[in-house]
C-alpha cells in the first residue's frame, strides 16, 4: 500500500524537464547584475564566468544544462573571449551560447571611425582621425564601410594588373616597368601583391631605384630570403602566358577611384573616396581591432568538451603579420616561416625532394584547440581578415552546421594540423600521441561564399592531417582558387590521415584568380577516403594564371593515395592525377552521372535559406569551356 505512492510520485518526478541555468547578455546590462532576463550582464566573458562558477560549485540548477541567452545588438570586444577546460558541459549539461529568439547578437572585434571630412585639394577624399586603442597606435589592413569591404589603395583599376620584368633570385629583387612607381618614391608603406601560380605574396618594399624605363625593387627581411629562395611557388616568367602580375598597395597617391582608402599610420588618420551614394556623416565606418573573437583552448590531457554556438554572428576581424613581416604563403595561405631550395636533394621521405619549408598559420574569427563536441550551429562569420572558423589540434566530435562563411579575406573553415612549425612541412605527421589529431569532425550544410578575397591563395574548407572527417552537403561559391582541399605532407608514406569523406557538396564559380586549381583537392595517403556524389561546375578564367589550361573539376596531387573517387558530376571530364599513390579507385565522374546527384548536392531542405546570401556571380569573367 506505501509503495504504490512512491513509484508515482518518482515517475512524475522522471517525467519533469531537467532543470537547466539560463544566463543573459544584453548590450543594456551590466556584469554586476546576475543575469536574469531583466536585469542580464553586459559581456559573453562575464556570463561564461557565471556559468564557470555554476560548475565549480556544482550548483543544481545547471543539471539540465546552461544557457547563455545572447540579445541582439554589437558587443564589441576588447579582447577576444576565451573558453577554457573549467568551462566545460558534458553530455548531460552541455553549455550553450545562443541568440536570444528572433535576434542577431554580434561580437565584433572592431570599432568605429566617425568625424569624416573633406581632406581638402582634392574634394572627393575625405579623412577621420582614428580613435585611440588603449595607448596602441592602430594600425589595420581592412575596412568596412556599410558593412561592405572598402579596397585598399592600389595603383590599377577595377580588377586590372600590371606585369614583372624579371625577377633576380640571387640578389632578390624586382624588375617592374618605371610608369609603375611614378610619385611613390617617398611614400612610406608601400607593398608589392604579386600573383604567382597558386598562391599570392605580400611584400614590403624596401627600396626603389630607376633606370630607364624600368625600376628596381628590394624587399624588407625577412620575406625578401623567403621569397627569393624558395622554389615553389615562384615568381612566374613566361613568353607565353606572361610574367606574374602585381599590384603596388598602401600609398596616398594610389588613392585614385571610389571605394579605395588609405590608412596612414604615423599621422593615426584614414582616407577615403566614397561612392557618389555613400554619405560619410551617416556611414558605419568599421576597422578591425582583434585577430580572434573567441578563443576555446584546451589541453591534450584536459579538453573543453561540449559547448554549442547556435545563431551568433562574428564580424571584424584584422591580421597585422603582412604589414610587419610579409606574407609568402607556401599553399593554402600558410606562410612560411623559412624555406629554401636543397643543392642536393632528397629526403628521408622523398629521394628527389628540393623544397624544404617550415610554415606558420593565420589566426582564425573562432579558434578551437584541443576542444571535443565544440559545435557551431546557424552562425554567421562575416567580415573577416583571415580564417574564418579554425579548429586547429586536438579537435574530436566537432560539428559546423548550417552556418554563413562570407566577405572573409582567408579560409572559409581550416582543420586539423598541417606541420609543427619546428618540423619541415613535407614530413609525414606521425605523432606519438595521435589525440593531436583533430578527427571525428562533421562539416555540413553551410554556405561558404566570397572568401579568400584577401589571400586569394586560401580556400573554401581547407583540411590539413586529419582523420574521419567528413564534409558533406555544403555550397561553395565566388572563393579564388580551390573549392575544398583534404590533406598535406605530399607523401605517399601513410600517416595519420585516413577515412575523409567528401561528399555531396556544390562547388561552382570558383578559381577567379588562381590555377593549379579543382573543386576539390587533395595530398597525400588518406587510406579509406571518399570523394562522391559532388556537383562541380563553372570554372573562372582566371585573368593572370601562370598556365591557362591549368583548371580542373578534381585533382589528386603529389602522393594521394587509397581514395575512392567516384559519381561526381561535373560538365567535363577535366581531371588531374599528379604524382599519385598506390590504390585509387575512380569510377563514374562527369556529365554522364546521374541528375539526381546534381540536384541533391549541396544544401539540403531545412537549410537553403542561406542561399539567399549568396554572392553573385561575375557578370563579366567568363566560365570555362572544356571541349573533349
Amino acid at each position: 500500500m506505501i509503495r504504490l505512492p512512491i513509484i508515482t510520485l518518482l515517475t512524475c518526478l522522471y517525467s519533469l524537464p531537467l532543470l537547466a541555468a539560463d544566463i543573459y547578455v544584453a548590450t543594456s546590462g551590466n556584469d554586476h547584475y546576475p543575469g536574469t532576463a531583466d536585469r542580464p550582464k553586459a559581456t559573453l566573458n562575464a556570463a561564461i564566468r557565471h556559468a564557470r562558477e555554476l560548475r565549480r560549485l556544482n550548483d543544481p540548477a545547471i543539471k539540465g544544462g546552461i544557457h547563455i541567452i545572447v540579445k541582439g545588438g554589437l558587443y564589441a570586444l576588447y579582447e577576444p573571449v576565451f573558453i577554457r577546460p573549467e568551462d566545460a558541459g558534458t553530455a548531460d549539461s552541455p553549455t550553450t551560447i545562443e541568440a536570444a529568439e528572433g535576434e542577431l547578437p554580434v561580437l565584433s572585434g572592431g570599432v568605429h571611425i566617425s568625424g569624416w571630412r573633406p581632406a581638402g585639394g582634392k574634394q572627393k577624399i575625405w579623412v577621420a582621425d582614428l580613435p585611440s586603442v588603449g595607448n596602441s597606435i592602430l594600425d589595420f589592413r581592412q575596412l568596412w564601410v556599410n558593412n561592405h569591404k572598402a579596397i585598399r589603395a592600389k595603383d590599377m583599376p577595377g580588377d586590372s594588373m600590371r606585369r614583372i620584368l624579371s625577377w633576380n633570385h640571387k640578389d632578390g629583387t624586382c624588375w617592374i616597368p618605371a610608369s609603375s612607381v611614378k610619385g611613390l618614391d617617398k611614400a612610406p608603406g608601400l607593398e608589392m601583391f604579386i600573383h604567382q601560380w597558386w598562391a599570392i605574396a605580400n611584400l614590403r618594399i624596401k627600396s626603389m631605384r630607376t633606370q630607364g624605363d624600368s625600376t628596381q625593387l628590394s624587399f624588407y627581411q625577412p620575406e625578401s630570403n623567403i621569397q627569393s629562395e624558395h622554389p615553389w611557388p615562384a615568381p612566374w616568367v613566361s613568353k607565353e602566358s606572361g610574367n606574374s602580375a602585381f599590384l603596388l598597395t598602401n600609398a596616398l597617391p594610389l588613392l585614385d577611384e571610389p571605394g579605395e582608402w588609405y590608412l596612414d599610420v604615423k599621422a593615426q588618420k584614414v582616407y577615403y573616396w566614397p561612392h557618389a551614394q555613400e554619405d560619410l556623416s551617416r556611414a558605419t565606418v568599421i576597422a578591425p581591432v582583434l585577430e580572434s573573437l573567441v578563443v576555446i583552448q584546451g589541453t591534450i590531457d584536459h579538453p573543453v568538451s561540449h559547448i554549442r554556438f547556435k545563431g551568433i554572428s562574428f564580424q571584424h576581424t584584422t591580421w597585422l603579420r603582412p604589414s610587419q613581416k610579409g606574407h609568402v604563403p607556401l599553399q593554402a595561405g600558410l606562410f612560411m616561416l623559412d624555406a629554401y631550395k636543397l643543392d642536393t636533394p632528397g629526403t628521408p621521405d622523398k629521394k628527389g625532394l628540393e623544397n624544404q619549408a617550415w610554415i606558420g598559420r593565420p589566426p582564425a574569427a573562432a579558434d578551437v584547440a584541443y576542444a571535443t563536441q565544440i559545435n557551431f550551429t546557424g552562425c554567421r562569420f562575416e567580415h573577416l581578415a583571415s580564417t574564418g572558423l579554425d579548429y586547429r589540434i586536438g579537435c574530436r566530435y566537432d560539428t559546423v552546421k548550417g552556418c554563413l562563411f562570407k566577405d572573409i579575406g582567408g579560409t572559409g573553415i581550416q582543420l586539423g594540423t598541417y606541420s609543427d612549425e619546428a618540423t619541415e612541412t613535407h614530413l609525414p605527421f606521425q605523432p606519438a600521441d595521435t589525440r593531436v589529431v583533430c578527427s571525428n569532425l562533421l562539416i555540413t550544410n553551410n554556405l561558404i561564399t566570397d572568401v579568400t578575397n584577401d589571400d586569394w591563395g586560401t580556400l573554401g574548407i581547407s583540411a590539413g592531417y586529419v582523420s574521419n572527417v567528413t564534409i558533406t552537403h555544403n555550397e561553395i561559391s565566388e572563393v579564388s582558387y580551390t573549392g575544398i582541399s583534404v590533406g598535406w605532407g605530399w607523401t605517399k608514406t601513410v600517416n595519420v590521415m585516413h577515412n575523409n569523406r567528401i561528399t555531396a557538396n556544390k562547388i561552382h564559380h570558383y578559381a577567379k584568380r588562381m590555377y593549379d586549381v579543382a573543386g576539390i583537392y587533395t595530398l597525400s595517403a588518406q587510406p579509406g577516403s571518399e570523394i562522391s556524389y559532388n556537383y562541380i561546375d563553372s570554372i573562372y578564367k582566371a585573368p593572370y594564371a601562370h598556365l591557362p589550361e591549368h583548371w580542373f573539376y578534381l585533382y589528386t596531387d603529389e602522393g594521394t593515395a587509397y581514395y575512392t573517387v567516384k559519381d561526381n558530376w561535373c560538365p567535363a571530364e577535366k581531371f588531374l592525377r599528379n604524382a599519385n599513390g598506390p590504390n585509387n579507385i575512380w569510377e563514374r565522374n562527369g556529365p554522364q552521372v546521374s541528375d539526381s546527384i546534381k540536384l541533391s548536392a549541396g544544401l539540403e531542405a531545412p537549410y537553403k535559406y542561406l542561399l539567399k546570401e549568396s554572392a553573385q556571380p561575375s557578370a563579366t569573367q567568363p566560365i570555362n569551356q572544356h571541349h573533349q
